[in-house]
């Protein structure tokens, strides 16, 4: 079975369940799950129940797909992602994604939690991505093109739409929230990066580092979905602070920061609803 095969089955299958068509795709990252649970009439779906799909097992990633309403826009909500250090296979990390399109989906709202490598930058801010590094050194789009779903060759000129940036820095200011602007630089993990990695990062022009993001907002754009990043930063890169990383420090800023994030999403949602 080919890819726009599996595509099809995988968003009928939601649909079967669900009845909606979204038209707002988010990924929530590490420790950010609990925005979907305020969705009106909102059906949860295990990752495990849909075709295809694999199952989450990174701790903060709860590996489901909640369908509902915000402020009367239909959204298909992922909580949890899945990395390419989980299984080195690109397939698992972006077919999500992939699904979230032949749901109808045209605009994808990727979150994630991140170190801050901009040291103008603090633990607990927020963090619009503007653009994107890829430093892994590979790249989902490699392989055979399907052109029913993108061009063999797609621009990578404006991976993050400036619409949708435009509404997010207008609708932090409506809220009177700090919300910072940079490039989000992707690093494979599952180790953290070490000090000198994060000194040469800055001099590459990043603000903030973490081990998702990239290859979904490549592979959305690939597919003509517009896409809003939004980080939040729950650490400071290595060597910048004495303390070590640990994992369960980062999830406890990330839930810290749930209710602002969480508002600034729906604030963001509404002006999508009203500009359609």
């Amino acid at each position: 079975m080919d890819q726009v095969a599996r595509m099809n089955e995988a968003a009928h299958y939601v649909f079967g369940l669900t009845k909606i068509r979204p038209q707002i795709g988010i990924v929530l990252g590490s420790g950010l799950g609990a925005f979907s649970d305020d969705l009106e009439n909102r059906i949860i779906i295990p990752y495990v129940d849909i075709p295809y799909f694999s199952s989450v097992g990174t701790v903060g990633h709860q590996g489901q797909l909640v369908v509902g309403y915000s402020n009367g826009v239909a959204l298909a909500v992922m909580q949890g992602r899945f990395h390419y250090f989980e299984s080195g296979a690109f397939a698992d990390v972006v077919f999500p994604i992939r699904v979230l399109k032949a749901m109808g989906v045209d605009t994808v709202i990727l979150t994630n939690s991140a170190g801050a490598v901009n040291l103008d930058f603090h633990v607990g801010d927020l963090m619009l991505i503007t653009d994107q590094l890829n430093l892994v050194g590979n790249n989902p789009l490699i392989g055979i093109n399907d052109d029913r779903i993108g061009p063999r060759f797609p621009d990578a000129t404006e991976i993050y739409s400036k619409n949708l940036q435009a509404i997010a820095i207008n609708s932090a200011e409506t809220l009177g929230m700090i919300l910072r602007e940079g490039v989000y630089a992707w690093w494979s993990g599952p180790a953290y990066e070490t000090p000198a990695e994060i000194r040469m990062i800055r001099m590459m022009g990043a603000d903030a580092i973490g081990m998702s993001t990239v290859p979904e907002a490549l592979v959305a754009t690939h597919m003509g979905m517009k896409v809003l990043g939004i980080s939040c930063l729950t650490n400071m890169a290595a060597g910048i602070m004495p303390s070590p990383l640990l994992h369960q420090d980062i999830l406890n800023v990330a839930q810290a920061s749930v209710i602002k994030i969480n508002t600034l999403l729906k604030t963001i949602i509404a002006e999508i609803g009203k500009r359609r």
